[in-house]
């Protein structure tokens, strides 16, 4: 879902219960600190929404909730919740975000914090929430640290909090693992610098090196090799005649 998108679920929202406020507590409210968040990972069409000053009117959203006519014209739609949708943090409230404005007639959307949403998420542990968060993680929206802070505030048994506690450790052991597969990728991809003397030139010069060892070992033969020519050889005369190139002229090629 789009911020514009948000937006027009906050202006219909207000029209309809002549509210200002309204607390956003879903992943939608992402939309608080980055509105301009890629959509796969706000791609929920329903924005949980709960009237922050007078909570009994949340379940007037209904009239733009799932199935209603509005959620057949646009996509989208408001889905009432109130303060036990969630398992949050203590301090929640104080943490919330302002959304940031846009076309909503005045209407305020008031976004649960990235890692107060990411603990509501963990303690929930849907399939797709663990998916949400793991990619929360990923993109470094995340703190570890942070996070186990807020998980030791949270009001819930000591299970749900070491399960949760291994789970974050996962999300965060993850994105490590990444990483330092990039990090080996990258070291891969580069010439290292034992290979600097495997390039053409390299290997030219010392062949060159090499070429030049050998002819000066053959104008000095040894007295083996002059007693084998001797023995073995046919006379100079027979031999056929020199190509005629000098040295200098084999160093120019």
């Amino acid at each position: 879902m789009k911020k514009q998108e948000l937006d027009h679920v906050l202006r219909a929202a207000g029209r309809i219960t002549g509210e200002r406020q309204f607390i956003i507590i879903g992943s939608q409210s992402l939309h608080g600190k980055y509105p301009d968040l890629a959509d796969e990972i706000v791609k929920s069409a329903e924005v949980d929404l709960l009237a922050a000053k007078r909570p009994g009117r949340t379940e007037w959203l209904n009239a733009i909730g799932v199935y209603s006519r509005f959620h057949e014209t646009f996509g989208y739609y408001a889905d009432p919740v109130d303060e036990k949708t969630a398992t949050l943090p203590k301090g929640w409230k104080g943490r919330l975000v302002n959304l940031p404005p846009g076309d909503t007639e005045g209407v305020k959307g008031l976004c649960l914090e990235p890692h107060d949403l990411a603990i509501a998420k963990y303690v929930a542990s849907r399939e797709k929430d663990l998916v949400f968060t793991g990619e929360l993680a990923r993109r470094g929206i995340l703190s570890e640290e942070r996070l186990l802070s807020l998980l030791h505030q949270t009001p819930i048994d000591e299970q749900v909090r070491n399960r949760i506690r291994d789970q974050i450790a996962a999300d965060f052991q993850a994105v490590k693992d990444r990483d330092s597969v990039r990090e080996r990728d990258t070291a891969i991809g580069q010439k290292p610098a034992a290979d600097a003397a495997d390039d053409p030139e390299a290997i030219k010069a010392r062949g060159r090196t090499e070429w030049l060892k050998l002819r000066r070992q053959a104008k000095t033969p040894s007295p083996t090799r002059k007693s084998t020519r001797a023995r073995d050889l046919p006379p100079r005369t027979e031999l056929e005649p020199d190509s005629g190139k000098s040295l200098d002229e084999d160093d120019s090629e």
